[in-house]
């Protein structure tokens, strides 16, 4: 039976869609790094320390207090204009895609997905295992990509 609830390490709780994920606190900044590329936030995931610990802060605690880092600050001067893109929210959309990311993770280590790499679209695929039905496409993700801090 598969288990609800993700668990890494107990650094870091997300609660969201109903279930609870716990996180050690380097996965949990691999994944809020790579929700920020994802989004368009940032370029690459090559963040240095204070980078990855301001975003992590906006994540865990929906802002930051006294940003540590350029994109920090950028974040913090810029809220207004970062927080929502239409009527998406960032800290949401950065909690989601951690989400998103540790749910399918879980999903493959129970032996519920498989993964492969598509090279035509540069990411993760997942279908169900022997032959079963390709997973539906992940929901579209709305675009930071003009508002990207670049550093």
């Amino acid at each position: 039976m598969l288990a609800a609830n993700y668990r890494s390490g107990d650094d870091f709780v997300v609660e969201f869609l109903g279930h609870r994920f716990e996180f050690s606190a380097h996965d949990f900044s691999e994944r809020v790094t790579a929700a920020a590329v994802k989004l368009g936030l940032v370029e690459s995931n090559d963040l240095d320390d204070d980078e990855q610990q301001d975003l992590v802060e906006l994540v865990a605690d929906g802002r930051i207090v006294e940003p540590r880092s350029g994109l920090g600050l950028y974040l913090v001067r810029h809220w207004e204009r970062l927080s929502l893109v239409g009527d998406e929210s960032l800290v949401y959309w950065l909690r989601k895609l951690v989400f998103r990311g540790a749910w399918l993770d879980h999903r493959v280590k129970e032996g519920l997905l498989d993964v492969s790499w598509e090279d035509d679209t540069g990411d993760f695929g997942y279908a169900e295992p022997e032959g079963g039905r390709t997973l539906l496409e992940l929901a579209p993700v709305p675009s930071w990509h003009e508002l990207q801090y670049r550093g």
